[in-house]
């Protein structure tokens, strides 16, 4: 298996440190509002990478956390007359029902900030005693310039940083690069007491003392959006090594941008749609085969347009999914001389080349030509053959991609199938009778009801609309 490391910018073999247990860590969101699609991404992303390590016999101890101290809680306790604490399990609750609509499965472990303050504190003491922090007056700074190789992760050297900072200006630090580990207490924010006096944590040392904690000092993969290269994990990775001496991440994921209108999706442009809106029009199903269309890494665009396409896209695994469930019901004996294991190995090439989803739902798709053409050629397939190829598609288009719903209804097809065809043959003499408008309401009743009836020269047959 090969995965792209951010850090060597190349794939590299995938060997964890302990055997078969990956410990894998990936940046939650910081809990001031509902999450927005772009975010979703990540996560999806990041479950189904986790999904298929599993699917793989890896054994996952997954993280993600919750931050749910920061400048931007404060700010929405302080618009709000509330506290953060309010704000923050407000949008906790928010986070984990949104996941939830993404198909996207919890985190072993999802610690909240608030909850590490001791090891936060005992990190950033550990980081001072060997000389890579300083104190200003309760508000204590990592000096960029102990660290060796500073800006290792994002390819920049230090004097191209200085050069191009976007950094707020601030009197108190040694190098405009100098980032906060503790910050003291302003009237009105929440404080924890510290060695350095009343404070707070700064955001990127949450994360280090978080990840310690629950994954050890040296993690397998740690993950998260692409714009947190550089300051955040950048900074993770210089504030973790200089308190154990050793190497901090084996492997960097981090996931493209989702666009709007070829401009990167964010909070701070406005250009965001929430997950709770966008699952109001599409099925998580739908979504999530939209994100599997595009490498993780790469960016992609965001419009209806594009998923309304994804959803007709899914429509044939879909279809093909609920026709095993209701053949295999049927229990009948059949010639068995299908060969499943080429569309196996085809969906685990490309998922062990770095997770290459494309390439999986090209596999999928090729099973889905493979299996029509089966069942069109040979009348004699039998439930085994259905209960395999039923079987192929819950461990990949369901067990790693998440995108069909094995609780589709399916159990009932063949009821609901008779039912719609005795509909079908009453409009046909409803017709025969010149009774159109009758037979145009039959046609729109089950429109509504997510039955689409195509009409031929042949006759009548129908397909159910995804999402219904």
């Amino acid at each position: 298996m090969l995965i792209y490391n951010t850090m060597s910018r190349k794939k590299e073999n995938f060997e964890p440190f302990k055997g078969n247990n990956v410990n894998m860590y990936v940046c939650g969101p910081t809990v001031y509002d509902f999450f927005h699609i772009g975010n979703g991404r990540t996560f999806v992303m990041a479950d189904i990478i986790r999904r298929y390590l599993e699917f793989r016999k890896f054994k996952v101890n997954y993280v993600m956390n919750l931050t749910d101290v920061d400048d931007k809680i404060i700010r929405k306790a302080n618009e709000e007359n509330t506290d953060s604490k309010s704000v923050a399990e407000r949008y906790i609750s928010a986070f984990f029902e949104d996941i939830k609509k993404l198909k996207i499965r919890q985190a072993d472990i999802s610690p909240k900030a608030t909850e590490h303050m001791p090891e936060i504190i005992n990190l950033i003491k550990k980081i001072e005693e060997k000389g890579y922090a300083y104190n200003v007056e309760g508000n204590v700074f990592y000096d960029v310039k102990k660290f060796d190789n500073y800006g290792k992760l994002s390819g920049k050297n230090l004097d191209e940083l200085e050069a191009g900072a976007r950094v707020e200006i601030n009197e108190e630090k040694k190098n405009p690069l100098d980032f906060s580990l503790w910050k003291k207490a302003k009237e009105g924010e929440p404080f924890w007491v510290s060695p350095w006096g009343n404070g707070r944590p700064g955001w990127h040392i949450e994360c280090s003392a978080m990840s310690q904690k629950h994954l050890g000092e040296t993690i397998d993969i740690h993950g998260g959006g692409s714009d947190l290269i550089f300051p955040h994990h950048e900074n993770e990775i210089a504030q973790s090594e200089a308190a154990t001496g050793h190497k901090f991440v084996k492997y960097w994921i981090h996931f493209g941008f989702l666009n709007f209108q070829n401009e990167k999706m964010s909070k701070s442009l406005g250009n965001f749609f929430t997950v709770r809106d966008v699952v109001k029009k599409f099925p998580a199903e739908v979504i999530r085969f939209y994100f599997c269309q595009a490498h993780y890494a790469a960016q992609l665009n965001f419009s209806d347009e594009l998923l309304q396409s994804a959803q007709s896209g899914l429509e044939k695994i879909q279809l093909l999914y609920d026709k095993c469930k209701a053949e295999e019901s049927k229990g009948e004996k059949g010639k068995e001389d299908f060969d499943f294991a080429p569309y196996y190995k085809e969906f685990e090439d490309a998922m062990d080349d770095d997770f290459n989803t494309p390439q999986a739902v090209a596999a999928i798709f090729n099973f889905v030509k493979g299996v029509n053409k089966k069942t069109a050629e040979d009348k004699e397939v039998g439930a085994y053959f259905y209960s395999e190829a039923k079987k192929f598609l819950e461990l990949t288009a369901s067990g790693v991609l998440g995108i069909i719903k094995e609780e589709s209804g399916a159990a009932n097809a063949e009821l609901e199938n008779n039912l719609v065809n005795l509909l079908i043959d009453l409009r046909k003499e409803l017709k025969l009778q010149k009774n159109y408008k009758m037979a145009d309401e039959i046609r729109d009743k089950l429109h509504q009801m997510g039955i689409q009836l195509e009409d031929s020269k042949t006759g009548t047959t129908f397909r159910k609309i995804l999402g219904n």
